[in-house]
């Protein structure tokens, strides 16, 4: 079964765990990093031959486009994961369109392709922003990948659908969530900090009950996932840090295992093969 494969391309000091430790005022003084870590992501996939989406933050499309154009050069999918990674529940309505217009544009012009995929910063589209999908509808995406069927600190609606669903009434978008999966009576994600933190036979494990439920599994990650020089925020919560900094040395060699053992594609591709599905 073919699986979705993604990299939410931000850099280490956009994360939603600093939010309340480095402003947004602060962030042009930091160390940028996000453009070597993701030529690494880069690299990494082209010596697995693999294909992916990257969603990337219009901010870092407008400051690195040549990076978006190596993106592409290399087959792999560039959609959207917003401006400046607002949370969509910390918006209204109208600032989410505003929001998702300004990122397209900007990574439209850096990829000269159309950008059909969405996915909210932090997975933050749920049951406070009924509104959402509906602007993306008619915005014209085809597909988000932005509500976490699981109950988590950051995000989270545990009662979603764990498949592809169609969200917006009268409309063709499709919701492909993140993977989740059920271990010892608690209900788990399979990428990002769940993936890196967790020993990876259990997230083996994990999406391959995913596919035998007969569901692609969807996976993400981060560039500064794989990065273990990253600046470290001494004053961030405790919480944060215990998530944010292990196993960063480790991650590339559980992500090259990753590309072994699964078939991985775009999410573009995956979406119409669900959709076919669903029809």
């Amino acid at each position: 079964m073919l699986n979705a494969l993604s990299v939410d391309v931000e850099d280490w000091y956009m994360v939603g765990a600093f939010e309340r430790t480095i402003s947004r005022a602060d962030w042009p003084s930091k160390e940028v990093r996000v453009e070597r870590n993701t030529d690494a992501v880069l690299a990494l996939f082209g010596d697995a031959g693999v294909k992916a989406t990257f969603f990337t933050l219009g901010c870092v499309a407008a400051a690195h486009p040549a990076l978006i154009r190596r993106m592409v050069d290399a087959g792999h999918e560039v959609a959207s994961h917003g401006w400046d990674h607002v949370r969509v529940f910390e918006m209204t309505a109208e600032q989410f369109r505003a929001d998702t217009r300004r990122a397209r544009a900007t990574l439209e012009d850096a990829s000269g392709q159309a950008v059909t995929g969405y996915r909210a910063p932090s997975f933050s589209i749920d049951a406070r922003t009924p509104w959402a999908h509906g602007i993306l509808a008619d915005e014209g995406y085809a597909y988000s990948s932005s509500v976490a069927p699981l109950k988590h600190d950051h995000y989270g609606q545990a009662d979603a659908p764990r498949g592809a669903w169609k969200p917006a009434a009268g409309s063709e978008l499709i919701e492909l969530p993140p993977a989740v999966v059920d271990i010892a009576g608690r209900t788990l994600g399979t990428g990002g900090g769940f993936f890196r933190l967790l020993p990876y036979a259990l997230s083996r494990y994990g999406m391959r009950q995913v596919n035998g439920a007969g569901r692609p599994a969807t996976f993400y990650f981060h560039p500064w996932d794989m990065d273990p020089g990253q600046p470290f925020v001494a004053d961030a919560p405790l919480r944060s840090k215990l998530r944010h900094y292990p196993n960063l040395a480790r991650m590339a060699g559980k992500l090259r295992r990753l590309a072994k053992d699964f078939d991985w594609g775009r999410y573009d591709t995956v979406v119409e093969r669900e959709r076919a599905r669903m029809a």
